[in-house]
């Protein structure tokens, strides 16, 4: 199948596709003419990565992802410890998160939000800001 079938079927823009086949996820086979043919195992394999990315794995965890789910002599307990560690960044990540919520909303709190100009925000922007001090 050709490119714009594969794009429809794995859910992924082309642009995307022809990414990933650039950096080696995917090797799909060249016609004679020299477009690309899809089979159904790089839809799948396209559907798999579509997945992967979406719950956040980077590209390389990506291809080790693949690699796993290749192989049929792989441990469980390989996929199971990628994942754990994909849980423990998520939860760094909502830490931070957190953290830079607390910052925005004392910041929105400082600010009298009126015709002033004067403004804690800008102020703590520009580095100007008294705000973070004890």
């Amino acid at each position: 199948m050709n490119i714009g079938t594969a794009s429809e079927l794995s859910h992924l823009p082309v642009k995307t596709i022809r990414y990933y086949e650039e950096i080696g996820l995917i090797e799909p086979t060249r016609s004679g003419n020299g477009y690309r043919d899809f089979s159904e195992v790089d839809v799948q394999r396209l559907k798999f990565l579509q997945r992967a990315r979406g719950l956040g794995f980077s590209i390389e965890e990506c291809r080790d992802l693949l690699s796993l789910y290749e192989d049929r002599n792989r441990a469980s307990a390989d996929v199971k410890a990628l994942t754990r560690a994909k849980i423990q960044e998520v939860d760094r990540k909502i830490s931070e998160l957190k953290s830079l919520k607390r910052v925005l909303e004392t910041l929105a709190e400082a600010c009298h939000g009126d015709d002033r100009p004067d403004c804690p925000i800008i102020d703590d922007l520009a580095g100007k800001s008294d705000l973070d001090q004890d």
